[in-house]
Parts: C-alpha cells; structure tokens; sequence
C-alpha cells in the first residue's frame, strides 16, 4: 500500500502565526516563513516534504487559514 502524501496551503492574509499548526503537526513540516503579511504577521509555510495530509494543523488553525490536499 502506497504511503499518503498530502500539502498545505495557507492563505497568508489570514494567519497569525500563533504557530498552533507547528506545534500540532505530527510530521514537523510546517514552520514560520521569513516573510511578513499585509498585517504584519509571519505566517506558516511547509518547508518540507512529508506532509501525510492528516488535516490536523486546518482543524486547529483558529483563523481558518490552512487547507490540506490529501494525495494517496
């Protein structure tokens, strides 16, 4: 059986960076960008591969910023 792979995609206008979804990523593959939003924040980013597209870090952004795309 072939491994789950998924991506995220953040809208970066509507995160925080409270870094809920660095904290709750159980592959540690998203992290704080570099770069500031139109409000100031840095927002989150997936700088690696590995994302298993379990949805854990959309279920706890509190802004609703985070969209997974599960590939199987």
């Amino acid at each position: 059986m072939a491994k789950a792979t998924g991506k995220i995609v953040v809208n970066t206008e509507f995160c925080k960076g409270c870094e809920l979804c660095v904290a709750a990523c159980p592959t540690k593959v998203i992290e704080l960008g570099k770069k500031l939003n139109m409000k100031g924040y840095l927002y989150a980013v997936q700088e690696k591969e590995g994302c298993v597209g379990c949805a854990t870090c959309a279920v706890i952004c509190p802004e609703g910023a985070i969209t997974v795309y599960k590939e199987s």
